[in-house]
């Protein structure tokens, strides 16, 4: 069972870290501000990193708002009134305990720190540096520092993560405002013109995707847990008493859609929260998990989380957040006509987790296939998620084989497929980058195309070569791709 898999942490860090160097060696991912030294916790997308974001969040849009009639699409502003923040509960309660370890005087988050015993002795090193002399303490807390193991710890205080601005020119405490925290709550604040505007009848959906901002105290994993990030989030707003049947549609649904993208389908799977573990104002949750190089983690949070939502912001807003069902029948009243606060079930996913996901997922090595031979490196990237659908090469740098070459990636550019023309190095070299790039398909020009009108087209997973008419050339990727018409 999956459940039951056990993690090589060195193998899990080799990879990573394969995984990381692959991202700055191809144009993926770049540390943001590298010429300055960085920023701690903060990225730049390359192009091909860009892409494949992009397609990852387009693959989601079209699944949960192209494909179905009853979720609808908003984009809204990062910035919102601060009221919202106070009635969703982050002002007075999006908090983390924060310590400093006052041996190494590393600064992190008490629930995340590595558990031990109450009353463990602890030995750890004097500043936490290699050679220097052995300490011992401890453990009152029941909990160590991550860094150097030390018992020596602050007192623990809470830490808001949002991050604080103002807005206009004036510093004043009326000017406060936030970056938003996640997408989520704007969606509960449109409920109402979002129904009425687009005719919307319970059970309806409210999709936002977009970034959000989240001081975390404790970043980890490149960019798996970062400052800045960007989410994937549904609200589904459905009547009391039919959440139960939802929330098994919604795990369904969306455990399904990562494993259409993934090798490796086993690696994603669903965890139900214990009792224990329920937010407030939640009646089930689940997280959708995948197998990182570090073990399990979460993709996603599914929660049932009644009608908190839209009655905080009744609340807080003085306008009524509720639905009147003509159809139904009032159960207080027999009367035809209902009037209810919907409850809502949230699929919550992380689009820049969910590129990590594929990149860990698509990542491959294979040696070599004859004595003498060089292995390669490839990135078995879902063909829909690739950044380059096709690049396309002249053997050589001459007799009219670039110019041939160049009039296909524009007729593939005119399909809406995004190819690229590449003439540096050998073509082994030039198979070997794409490979790494995670591009599904390479069509080679050579001698034989002036003759007869053909061209080679090479597959990424099996190296396998066939010849193609120039003029099916788009029409063979597109279908491959499963790109339609």
């Amino acid at each position: 069972m999956s459940e039951e898999r056990v993690v090589d942490k060195k193998a899990g860090e080799e990879k990573m870290a394969k995984v990381v160097s692959l991202c700055k060696r191809r144009g993926f991912i770049f540390p943001s501000s590298e010429i300055y030294g960085g920023l701690r916790s903060c990225y730049d997308y390359g192009p091909l990193g860009a892409e494949l974001k992009k397609n990852v969040m387009a693959e989601w849009w079209r699944s949960v708002v192209y494909e179905r009639e009853d979720i609808v699409g908003i984009d809204a502003s990062i910035m919102m009134h601060p009221r919202v923040w106070e009635a969703s509960g982050h002002v007075a309660g999006f908090q983390d305990p924060l310590v400093d370890c006052k041996n190494c005087k590393e600064r992190f988050r008490a629930d995340k720190a590595p558990k031990v015993e109450k009353g463990t002795e602890v030995e750890y090193v004097e500043g936490g540096k290699r050679g220097g002399k052995k300490l011992h303490g401890k453990a009152e807390r029941g909990y160590v520092c991550p860094v150097c193991g030390s018992a020596d710890l602050s007192e623990e205080r809470m830490f808001n993560l949002m991050f604080r601005t103002n807005l206009g020119p004036v510093e004043a405490a009326d000017s406060t405002i936030y970056l938003r925290p996640e997408t989520a709550q704007a969606m509960f604040v449109q409920f109402e013109n979002v129904q009425s505007t687009m005719s919307m009848k319970v059970p309806f959906g409210i999709a936002q995707a977009g970034k959000s901002f989240r001081n975390e105290v404790t970043v980890e994993h490149f960019i798996f847990r970062s400052v800045e990030f960007e989410q994937m989030e549904i609200e589904f707003f459905c009547e009391p008493g039919t959440q139960g049947t939802w929330m098994d549609h919604w795990t369904s649904e969306r455990i399904g859609w990562y494993r259409r993208y993934l090798n490796r389908k086993d690696d994603v799977r669903l965890r139900r929260h214990e009792k224990d573990e329920l937010a407030h104002y939640a009646d089930d949750c689940y997280d959708l998990e995948y197998f990182f190089p570090w073990g399990w983690d979460e993709l996603e949070g599914i929660a049932s989380r009644t009608d908190y939502d839209l009655r905080k912001h009744s609340e807080y807003s003085g306008k009524k957040l509720s639905y009147f069902d003509q159809n139904a029948t009032d159960p207080e009243t027999g009367k035809p006509g209902r009037r209810y606060v919907p409850y809502v079930i949230e699929p919550s996913a992380g689009a820049t987790r969910s590129v990590l996901m594929f990149l860990c997922d698509a990542y491959d090595e294979e040696p070599a296939t004859e004595p003498g031979g060089e292995g390669r490196v490839v990135l078995r990237l879902h063909p829909r998620l690739a950044p380059i659908k096709a690049a396309v090469f002249p053997l050589v740098k001459k007799d009219g084989l670039p110019e041939a070459a160049r009039d296909i990636v524009k007729r593939f550019f005119r399909a809406g497929i995004n190819a690229r023309y590449d003439e540096q190095h050998s073509i082994g070299k030039r198979y070997r980058r794409h490979d790494e790039a995670g591009t599904p398909y390479c069509l080679t020009i050579d001698g034989q195309t002036k003759e007869d009108g053909t061209v080679t087209i090479r597959d990424r997973d099996t190296m396998k070569q066939e010849r193609i008419r120039i003029d099916d050339a788009v029409d063979v990727v597109r279908k491959r791709l499963d790109l339609g018409a």
